[in-house]
């Protein structure tokens, strides 16, 4: 059996999923039930609209402590003419939501009243006095709740399709129900497949994955409103995803097989689909996602008689994109849930994206908003690399038949955060280090978000130089001066007042697998035949130190074997190391340490946070500048590896 993947348009797709389900009668609720009201109603949606069967109160209640009153009987009382009334049944005291006797109209509270005794003296007692005296005229329903205040029996408290929140309990209550009727949650078969696929916790070894793809589907569904069941992984055979296809399909009203689908020749999904059922759909053209299968299964037993299957792609990202997609209208649809509408924000692209022609393409990005400019810089778009969703404030559509945009391009963002995150946001665009990981983590607490781009020194003093970002991280070298930043600082922002103050002094050097197996002792080493480097990118600071010093060292780049392997963080490089895909690579100490390299010390130098002085004098970066003098935070980065903290916080200059 041969199954070939062929991309068609994401709207074709969409269209072909709605049809077929159209005629499996699968295009509208699925059921309804009904449930008691109480706390496990929470997040369920109405599947019939909720009338009120009793007036919310239904009677004419006392809104306060005090004395029910004819308004009439107080028409003459002032401050100066005060007048009496006897306690009796046409004054009488109540409680907050005492039912108001039939011929009152009012309430005095009981801290406006002056209780009285037989004789006109002051009583102490308050609750049950002879008389209480009044200073004021108190007018019809003063204090009262009147019958229907908050809720007139027949009338329409929620409509169908409403998901219900903690508070629509209290008024289903209110108005005199004691059940309600929801959709039937949509119940979700996710089958993980993949021979190379391990649960989590368990350890794994080069070649084994650990499987999550399923979890965050799983969270994904159980949020929308359906109910996940996670299925055991199963190995990449034929048969045994087939049986697990059928045993799912008993029970289940849709069934996600998880990796599987490509163009490869163990195509297995689309083979098991096409087995069971139809194949509507084999791979649609957006990005992430391409390897996309819709499908149909017609098993006795299935239930309703058809069931719908995707192939949801193995890469995270994929897997996720095609949920939010396809997988997340469709249980709206299935549960009658009204549309979310999308909050969307006009954004400026900051650097230019390509994007393929022929593909819709879902663009993850984060936001930043520097003075009144809004803008949007790219995450990385692997789609395995689901740190670009946990990181992404919101997606970008780029869609089919435009191939990138420049920089400064303006975008709609779909946005996954909300408004405030974006407007207590610190946008840092330069070079990498670890310690503004940790300076985000203590600045979370001040109600404030260090949003990073990791795009080198130079590439950051740019992105100043335009308006994109509040401040940049630098370590630029002087080769002529040997002073770090403010000479490129001078070329770069002539026109811009900034303040330069000192992060930190760090150690640079070689990064090498654990017991430097190559004895590798210095730059000099870098030029051997049987020593791979891993090198940063062009503008990065580090990049501009290996420069220098391999020119002090008559080294040509063209001598080192990987000097064009480029990489934009010291974790990246540690981790190109701790791979074998290099010898070594020039990086910090602390990223060294992360992942368990050895370091060999070769440069001190000073790391500085360029900060434009209309940003550094805002109320957004005060937590940043207070942390900088913050004795904890100092000595959490002074006991990290390679940190020298004694000039942190310093001004280095003023330039201006």
């Amino acid at each position: 059996m041969s199954v070939y993947l062929r991309d068609i348009p994401l709207v074709e797709a969409q269209n072909c999923l709605e049809n077929a389900l159209l005629e499996a009668g699968l295009s509208g609720y699925l059921g309804s039930e009904v449930i008691s009201l109480d706390e496990k109603a929470l997040n369920r949606v109405l599947a019939a609209p909720i009338w009120a069967k009793l007036s919310s109160p239904h009677y004419h209640a006392s809104a306060m402590d005090g004395f029910a009153i004819r308004s009439i009987d107080s028409t003459d009382a002032t401050d100066t003419n005060p007048i009496n009334l006897i306690v009796s049944k046409k004054t009488v005291y109540v409680d907050t939501g005492d039912p108001l006797p039939d011929w009152a109209d009012a309430v005095i509270p009981i801290e406006h009243t002056e209780p009285l005794d037989e004789d006109g003296q002051l009583s102490i007692h308050h609750r049950h006095p002879h008389a209480v005296r009044v200073r004021a005229s108190y007018p019809p329903w003063r204090h009262v709740r009147p019958m229907g205040e908050d809720i007139v029996a027949t009338q329409l408290v929620l409509a169908a399709g409403h998901t219900l929140r903690p508070y629509d309990l209290g008024a289903i209550a209110a108005c005199g129900h004691s059940q309600v009727t929801v959709a039937r949650r949509p119940i979700v078969g996710i089958l993980p497949t993949g021979t190379e696929l391990k649960p989590v916790g368990t350890p794994v070894k080069p070649g084994e994955i650990i499987e999550y793809n399923s979890m965050v589907l799983a969270a994904q569904i159980n949020s929308w409103g359906g109910v996940a069941i996670r299925f055991p992984i199963t190995d990449d055979v034929f048969e045994n995803i087939s049986e697990r296809a059928i045993l799912a399909a008993k029970e289940c009203d849709l069934i996600l097989i998880n990796a599987g689908s490509s163009a490869g020749s163990e195509d297995f999904t689309a083979q098991v689909v096409e087995s069971l059922g139809d194949l509507l759909v084999h791979g649609v053209a957006v990005r992430p996602g391409h390897p996309v299968i819709i499908g149909m299964i017609h098993q006795p037993g299935c239930v309703g008689g058809n069931v719908p299957v995707f192939g949801v792609p193995g890469y995270p990202v994929s897997a996720a994109m095609t949920a939010e997609i396809f997988i997340k209208p469709l249980i709206f649809k299935w549960l009658g849930k009204r549309k979310e509408k999308q909050q969307t924000l006009n954004a400026t692209l900051t650097r230019k994206v390509t994007s393929p022609a022929g593909d819709d393409d879902f663009m993850r990005v984060v936001i930043g908003k520097v003075d009144e400019k809004v803008l949007a810089a790219p995450l990385s778009r692997g789609a395995g690399v689901i740190t670009s969703l946990v990181q992404a404030d919101g997606i970008v559509v780029l869609p089919r038949g435009v191939q990138g945009l420049p920089a400064g391009s303006p975008v709609d963002v779909r946005l996954l955060r909300s408004i405030h995150d974006l407007e207590t946001t610190i946008f840092a665009i330069g070079s990498h280090d670890i310690i503004l990981d940790v300076m985000a983590q203590y600045l979370a607490k001040s109600d404030r978000r260090l949003v990073s781009a990791n795009v080198g020194s130079l590439a950051g003093l740019l992105a100043l130089q335009r308006g994109e970002s509040h401040l940049a991280g630098s370590h630029l070298l002087d080769p002529v001066t040997g002073l770090y930043n403010l000479k490129y600082i001078d070329q770069y922002l002539p026109q811009i007042p900034v303040q330069v103050i000192t992060l930190v002094g760090r150690q640079q050097g070689l990064l090498v697998n654990a017991g430097n197996p190559q004895q590798i002792q210095g730059l000099a080493d870098i030029t051997r035949q049987n020593i791979s480097f891993v090198n940063r990118q062009r503008g990065a600071g580090t990049r501009v130190l290996l420069d220098y010093h391999l020119k002090q060292l008559g080294i040509a780049p063209e001598d080192v074997r990987g000097y064009e392997h480029e990489e934009y963080t010291h974790l990246a490089v540690a981790a190109a190391v701790s791979s074998g895909r290099a010898s070594c690579g020039l990086g910090i100490a602390a990223a060294a340490t992360a992942l368990g390299l050895d370091f060999i010390p070769l440069f001190s130098e000073r790391y500085d946070l360029v900060i434009p002085t209309q940003h550094y004098q805002s109320d957004l970066l005060v937590p940043l500048i207070e942390l900088l003098n913050n004795i904890e935070f100092r000595q959490l980065v002074s006991e990290m590896p390679g940190y020298d903290v004694s000039e942190m916080g310093r001004m280095v200059d003023k330039v201006t």
